[in-house]
């Protein structure tokens, strides 16, 4: 099970990793473009659109390794029960927004396929496949919520703690 959960959290990071090379590559391209009197038609557009993609499927591999940004000022001085009542509760919040969140994102980008809803740019791309990355993303991030989730039940460390664990004793 720790295998498929690293292989879950490794594709969520290269995915995000993937999507941020694509944009890379598009806007030296453009630039490259310019400089011959070229324009690519909508790569500003594209562009955007990948940045989401790398932010929403960074989302889950960064909450796993502990990178998202915590109050542990507060945490730091709590041990015990207190401590796992509260990350117990944080978790129980982090688990209902990113629940909501990948629903609705997803109910979004589903109700855009069904109406055959195109993007309002250039070049008319169907806006289904444009939030279906910040759909799965969402999704992941959510996964990786529960996942943090059940090991907390369990008693076990949750990943982000664990990692957050491994950075204050490197210091």
């Amino acid at each position: 099970m720790n295998t498929l959960k690293h292989y879950f959290y490794l594709t969520s990071a290269i995915l995000s990793g993937s999507c941020l090379v694509a944009m890379t590559l598009l806007i030296l391209s453009q630039i490259a473009a310019r400089a011959f009197g070229v324009i690519i038609p909508s790569s500003e557009d594209f562009a955007g659109w990948l940045l989401s993609a790398t932010i929403f499927f960074g989302l889950a591999y960064t909450f796993n390794e502990g990178g998202h940004i915590r109050v542990t000022i507060l945490l730091s001085r709590l041990s015990g029960v207190t401590l796992r009542v509260v990350e117990f509760l944080n978790l129980s919040a982090g688990l209902l927004i990113s629940g909501y969140m990948a629903y609705w994102v997803s109910y979004t980008a589903y109700e855009s396929y069904i109406y055959h809803d195109v993007t309002d740019t250039y070049l008319a791309v169907p806006l289904w496949l444009v939030q279906l990355p910040m759909a799965l993303g969402s999704l992941f991030f959510s996964l990786a919520v529960v996942d943090n989730f059940l090991a907390a039940l369990k008693n076990q460390t949750p990943g982000y703690a664990s990692h957050e664990n491994e950075m204050s004793t490197a210091e």
